[in-house]
């Protein structure tokens, strides 16, 4: 019975929980078994609260319902806030020495707001070093394992998230990307995550609020949950100016809809990455899917000229901005990517800057009128399936080799410099069982068609249903 709770959605869950059919310290003693049992394997939830500190949270959620107490939509969840979030009473390390023991003294917009529905906090999820590259490993907690191959890597930098999704350790999860931290690790862990579009979601704290390349977004293990929890996220708040107003509860309604003759553009390499043959056939095995849907599916790419040159001259700035001064007293307790990243941003002048945010605009400007015709792009998430957990990146693919930490992640983090709400859904598995997603990118602020589509191939294909042995066994 622990198992199916572990498993049941989050919707139903919380649903559940308010409707007073199960008791949410039933719900939290199941997954705390779960934890208890798969967690020292996988290290995908830190820096959690003893056993009875998250039942006497339960219990306040219980008491709080039968007094007839306003009960939030996420009321008795269990929910673990990512390392990168700070939220009152757990450290905020950022995956790094210079902060394991920082305590903050404020949450940040989203982890009051996800408090506010009603989530019992009980921990964080484990991320790389200040949330640098796309696989889960700092000299604070260690490695984060996948679930489906404990020598595989979960992703990054949302890899806790994404791996105790994928174990049942947590009903829904929140997460962020700025090149790809929350559709790979769905990607790497047979889940879902939605990269919103910029503005949807209050990011706050953040020191360039405009910047707009970093948003927060939910984590699930079905589409119709991302949307659930979604709409507990999203929405305008004064702390974030850089939030527009917007109607979250849309993203909590029923998500069918009809696809027929919906133009589609079919990229999986995004007109030329190199992509591991692995991930190739996993991803061309589903384009029938597509027009089983309904959709007329074209082998057509947009163009992405400047999105590499955008994307990595803006992040290299932003923390050479945010970052450069840790570098200068802590550089000894940096992993070496960080160092280089930061390093790398102190170089720009004003005038390339500028540049590169003009050619952002271009590039966007492309994008709009690209999809004016073609509604979605489908994608790959990540060129390479799970790799060894040993490594800290990707040293080639298909021969080709990686100039640094980030080139294996371009079909991630061109799709980023977009500004465009994209989705990693489970498209499969290869032939020696590693989840490989797939990434589907809507129009502008269309988040809603995204979640819609994702959900009519979620349902068609069924992938998402195969669990990981280590969670079930």
């Amino acid at each position: 019975m622990a198992s199916n709770l572990c498993f049941t959605s989050g919707r139903e869950l919380a649903e559940s929980i308010r409707g007073r059919r199960i008791s949410a310290r039933e719900v939290m003693s199941a997954f705390l078994r779960q934890i208890d049992r798969v967690n020292p394997r996988i290290n995908a939830i830190v820096a959690k609260l003893d056993d009875d500190n998250c039942l006497a949270l339960a219990d306040e959620a219980d008491r709080r319902l039968a007094r007839g107490a306003d009960a939030g939509p996420l009321r008795g969840l269990p929910f673990a806030f990512k390392d990168l979030d700070p939220a009152v009473g757990f450290p905020m390390t950022r995956g790094s020495p210079i902060f394991k023991d920082f305590m903050p003294s404020e949450d940040s917009v989203l982890v009051e707001r996800l408090r506010g529905a009603g989530v019992l906090a009980i921990g964080k999820t484990n991320v790389s070093e200040f949330g640098m590259g796309s696989h889960t490993y700092n000299e604070v907690y260690g490695t984060t394992l996948n679930p489906y191959d404990l020598t595989k890597s979960a992703g990054g930098s949302s890899g806790g998230a994404g791996a105790a999704l994928a174990a049942g350790l947590l009903p829904l999860a929140s997460g962020s990307d700025l090149g790809g931290s929350l559709r790979n690790p769905a990607n790497f862990n047979n889940i879902v995550a939605l990269r919103p579009t910029v503005g949807l979601v209050p990011a706050a704290p953040v020191a360039l609020p405009f910047l707009g390349f970093s948003v927060k977004g939910p984590m699930a293990r079905t589409v119709a949950d991302v949307g659930f929890l979604l709409s507990a996220m999203a929405g305008a708040h004064p702390r974030d100016p850089a939030v527009y107003p917007s109607d979250p509860s849309v993203f909590a309604k029923p998500l069918d809809r009809d696809f027929r003759d919906v133009r589609v553009a079919w990229c999986p390499d995004l007109g030329g990455l190199p992509l591991d043959r692995r991930v190739r056939s996993v991803l061309e095995a589903q384009r029938q899917t597509f027009t089983a849907l309904g959709c007329e599916v074209e082998e057509v790419c947009p163009d992405l000229t400047g999105a590499d040159e955008v994307f990595l001259t803006i992040r290299a700035w932003n923390y050479w901005h945010t970052l450069g001064p840790l570098l200068k007293e802590h550089r000894a307790l940096m992993k070496e990517e960080a160092i280089w990243q930061i390093e790398s941003g102190s170089r720009y002048s004003g005038a390339e800057i500028a540049w590169a945010m003009n050619r952002h605009g271009e590039l966007m400007e492309r994008m709009r009128r690209f999809q004016e015709k073609y509604e979605f792009l489908i994608c790959a998430v990540n060129q390479v399936p799970p790799f060894d957990a040993a490594l800290h990146w990707p040293r080639e693919i298909e021969g080709v080799a990686m100039e640094n930490y980030l080139s294996w992640m371009k079909s991630a983090y061109w799709i980023s410099a977009t500004f465009h709400p994209a989705i990693s859904v489970p498209a499969g598995f290869t032939d020696d069982g590693l989840p490989v997603g797939i990434q589907i990118v809507g129009r502008f602020r269309d988040d809603l068609g995204v979640l819609q589509i994702a959900h009519a191939f979620e349902r068609a294909t069924g992938f998402g249903m195969r669990r990981p042995d280590i969670a079930v066994g």
